[in-house]
């Protein structure tokens, strides 16, 4: 395990009559976003998602007045600390923020996100590379879920050991290639919904007002999803997001089906709620496994989140699900399942047990992350600190 250091916590500082808060804006996988030390912040949660909000310009469609992207996959937030429990070394909050949304939804998780935890860990002194490859095991606090996640950290000029960010390794939805940041889950069953299979079957029919009967898979192996054939939408599964994004009629029908099947899922009212995602599926069109289209859960995604991949990917080589319908075939015992997507394709290796080989017992995937910027990210001081000073109350 790497060690894990005691550095001193960065301070936040006050820059006039803004708050300065030491911030990394790194990209992970296909998302980016601000990291912060969770240390930092404001250990009221109140307080924490105000600040977060104004950190991103949220409520507001362009989120002009702060650095959010204007779209959920770049309205993404992570918190890191060192670990606090026995095997871990790193722990992470992942927080979720829509662009027009007053809300911060820390009950979810993001893969692509997580791919950036431990470039952070290291630029920050949090973890001390020591060899060439270094390895930490990090929980994501959302969920529970822990995965172990290798970088390279080569020795730089000045001899000490760094993260390397260019590499030759290639993530469809990200331009160019990067150096692979290799992701193994453990057990991510059941992450949010507390079961693979939270009804406990691999198919459903379950009746929506306005469309009947819809035959779904309900599986959450790292992010709940409903997995649909695309065609019983209207809809053929090959769409660009902008198509998807621009059909009013589609979505509705998308909607209609996610708020019956987060009942049926026992998510409960998930009319505010980022999750169940929506996968619609068709057959494969450029040589992969299953052709996918992924809204997050009302926007379609310009590719497909690592742990809706995992989890699609999973439907495929479970007997009587909706995906393994349409999907080519897949077998073995740590069969590679390529997930098509609007960006192209993504491999998820999975391990079976083979005491069930419906059950799968971890995953593994590479993704890549690049730092940035860094520097300190500034919100309004009354944010930060809603009681005014006495001065400040005679100005």
């Amino acid at each position: 395990m790497p060690a894990v250091a005691a550095t001193r916590v960065p301070e936040v500082t006050r820059r006039g009559s803004q708050t300065a808060i030491p911030c990394l804006f790194m990209r992970g996988g296909t998302s980016r976003g601000p990291f912060f030390d969770a240390r930092l912040l404001p250990a009221d949660p109140g307080r924490r998602d105000a600040v977060l909000l104004a950190a991103l310009g949220s409520p507001d469609p362009r989120q002009i007045d702060g650095i959010g992207g204007a779209h959920p996959l770049t309205s993404k937030i992570g918190l890191v600390r060192p670990g606090t429990e026995a095997g871990v070394d790193v722990e992470w909050t992942f927080a979720q923020v829509q662009p027009d949304g007053d809300t911060v939804d820390t009950s979810a998780n993001c893969g692509n996100m997580l791919a950036a935890v431990l470039p952070f860990a290291v630029e920050t002194g949090m973890v001390v590379p020591a060899g060439d490859r270094t390895t930490a095991r990090v929980l994501t606090r959302n969920t529970g879920m822990v995965a172990e996640i290798t970088v390279a950290t080569p020795v730089g000029p000045s001899g000490t050991r760094h993260v390397a960010y260019e590499g030759a390794a290639r993530i469809d939805g990200v331009p160019g290639t990067a150096a692979p940041v290799e992701i193994g889950f453990l057990d991510t069953a059941g992450s949010v919904a507390g079961a693979l299979l939270p009804t406990g079957r691999a198919r459903d029919t379950v009746e929506v007002p306005g469309l009947g009967p819809v035959d779904v898979t309900l599986i959450d192996n790292g992010q709940p999803l409903v997995v649909v054939e695309a065609a019983r939408l209207g809809a053929t599964g090959y769409e660009t997001p902008a198509d998807i994004d621009a059909d009013e009629a589609l979505k509705a029908r998308v909607e209609a089906l996610r708020l019956v099947c987060g009942e049926a899922m026992g998510l409960g009212d998930v009319g505010g709620r980022n999750y169940p995602k929506m996968t619609l599926v068709a057959p494969p069109r450029d040589g992969g496994t299953l052709s996918t289209r992924s809204l997050i859960p009302r926007v379609c995604h310009q590719s497909i989140g690592v742990l809706a991949a995992v989890t699609a990917a999973t439907a495929c080589v479970i007997e009587g699900t909706v995906a393994r319908d349409v999907a080519a075939g897949v077998s073995g015992a740590e069969p590679t399942v390529s997930v098509e997507h609007p960006s192209g394709e993504f491999s998820v290796t999975l391990g079976l047990d083979p005491a069930d080989p419906q059950r799968v017992s971890r995953s593994a995937l590479l993704r890549t992350a690049r730092l940035l910027m860094a520097g300190d990210l500034l919100v309004p001081r009354s944010v930060w600190d809603p009681t005014p000073t006495r001065q400040e109350k005679h100005a």
